[in-house]
């Protein structure tokens, strides 16, 4: 992955930063630092089961991908870096497990509904809607995440739940099966402070995540649900790291899309 700040006095300088052990960063004169990808972790978190997490889906292809949030029969939430490039329709969508490989039902994706402001470079408007096929709902344990409404927000602090089946960073605990963490919302201001190095945090970001780090900083599988109280408040979409200290994770702000959202799926 490529991105670029401007450095006084150079005409162009080319350095190499290593972010989570995989990111490049190609700095140059007169741009803005690309966003780093989240890789997808549930860090300090525990064992959930799906019946406590109904609208949590897998995104797959031959393996786990990435997450997403049911939100009606038929729809699912997602981040729209989750869902470039045409192979995303020959994709399956697990509903109703708690595990990755087996259980619940896999169901085909009809049409991808990527939100037409996401900009891939700096992750913005970092959202999609999957249209499903036709499945029987019989005997699949699901349910529907309620939507905020458009451009409302909770207060800083409030802890949210983030999910997924991500890489844990430990041994011991599997990927396999879904898990979930609780961390604390982040302030605008907060958030905007630590990421000062990598462009601004749109009115489309919201942060949660711990000051000491271990808990959140790039908190469950991208485009999986944080949620408060049943309601979807943000999707996974990007971070510095994974559980760092000062980095908190950012998550796309669904209530800043509300609107976009009942346009195209009625919901």
């Amino acid at each position: 992955m490529r991105s670029s700040i401007g450095l006084t006095g150079m005409a162009k300088t080319i350095l190499h930063l290593f972010i989570g052990g995989i990111l490049l960063v190609n700095l140059s004169l007169g741009a803005t630092v690309r966003r780093p990808r989240l890789d997808g972790r549930i860090v300090g978190g525990q064992v959930a089961n799906i019946k406590d997490i109904p609208y949590q889906v897998s995104l797959q292809r031959s393996y786990h991908f990435c997450g997403g949030s049911l939100i009606a029969q038929g729809w699912v939430l997602t981040a729209a870096h989750c869902t470039e490039g045409s192979a995303i329709l020959l994709s399956k969508v697990r509903i109703g497990s708690s595990r990755t490989s087996v259980g619940g039902q896999l169901v085909g994706i009809k049409r991808v509904h990527r939100h037409p402001k996401f900009d891939a470079y700096t992750i913005d408007f970092d959202f999609s809607l999957l249209e499903l096929e036709e499945y029987s709902a019989k005997n699949v344990t699901q349910a529907f995440v309620g939507l905020p409404e458009q451009d409302a927000d909770i207060a800083d602090g409030t802890p949210v739940l983030v999910s997924g089946w991500g890489n844990t960073q430990s041994a011991q605990e599997t990927s396999a099966v879904l898990r979930s963490v609780t961390v604390p919302k982040v302030s605008q201001t907060q958030c905007t402070e630590a990421y000062g190095n990598f462009g601004s945090i749109t009115d489309r970001m919201l942060c949660a995540g711990l000051p000491e780090g271990g808990k959140d900083a790039c908190q469950g599988d991208s485009g999986g649900p944080l949620a408060a109280d049943g309601v979807l408040w943000g999707v996974v979409s990007w971070g510095y790291g994974c559980a760092r200290p000062n980095y908190p994770g950012v998550y796309s702000r669904v209530s800043a899309v509300r609107d976009w959202i009942s346009s195209v799926s009625g919901i």
